[in-house]
């Protein structure tokens, strides 16, 4: 699948910079996080015997530095012409503990790829003190249903999320709007056993466009497939408050 130009905007950010180290032994990758404002932010690797910190890591704390708030994308290059290169085992760790919706990019046949960092870390242990934010992601084509309150559910296959504070961001969304918001139910079914009830279809959308429609979203998907109905609603905004 091809980059969103935003997301195409951090590898050339995390390639540039590794173009423009030069021939310091002491900084050889460079890497580059985009947080849910569409701010770039980035950083240069520290290397040291003693076990400097990876440029992921760097930029983990330049985001933080600026008050990013969860990232959405994170890729990372190396010097003399080598390009994107994925994270080590360490940096995959702190990003699904920290950042536990971020897309990496990864080396492809093709050029980049973006892969969620749960896919680099299968079966992985997760820090429980994290506090990390949660996102949900839309395409952007939904911020209106969503803002306003049509949209109260999504419909995911291998795509985790839990019940509980997120916020919902609109993938390449040139404004970089975001909502604040609650996963408050999620219900698994198979896909060929599914009704329209069930997935909390609009009275003009049948589930035969619905089957078709994750079938284009998630090509391959067999008819007994597990789905998640996703039931999410906004966070009310604080009322005023009166002093008796």
């Amino acid at each position: 699948m091809d980059l969103f130009e935003s997301e195409l905007r951090v590898v050339t950010a995390a390639q540039e910079l590794a173009e423009s180290l030069g021939s310091d032994p002491n900084h050889t990758v460079a890497a580059a996080a985009m947080d849910t404002a569409g701010r770039i932010h980035t950083a240069v690797n520290v290397h040291h015997f003693t076990g400097g910190p990876c440029a992921e890591l760097v930029v983990l704390g330049v985001a933080a530095a600026a008050q990013a708030g969860p990232l959405l994308t994170i890729a990372a290059a190396g010097d003399g012409g080598r390009g994107p290169i994925p994270p080590c085992g360490r940096c995959r760790q702190v990003l699904i503990d920290l950042h536990p919706d971020v897309m990496v990019a990864v080396p492809g046949g093709n050029g980049p790829q973006l892969r969620p960092i749960r896919k680099l870390l299968p079966d992985t242990y997760v820090h429980p003190d994290a506090h990390a934010r949660r996102l949900l992601r839309f395409n952007k084509r939904y911020y209106e249903a969503v803002a306003d309150g049509t949209k109260t559910t999504t419909i995911r296959h291998d795509d985790p999320v839990a019940v509980g504070s997120a916020l919902f961001v609109f993938e390449d969304d040139q404004d970089h709007r975001t909502l604040d918001g609650e996963i408050t139910r999620i219900e698994r079914y198979r896909l060929d056993a599914v009704t329209a009830e069930q997935a909390g279809l609009a009275a003009d959308t049948t589930i035969e466009q619905l089957r078709a429609g994750l079938r284009g979203h998630y090509p391959g998907l067999p008819d007994d497939a597990e789905i998640d109905v996703v039931t999410f609603a906004l966070t009310p905004e604080p009322g005023p408050h009166h002093v008796p």
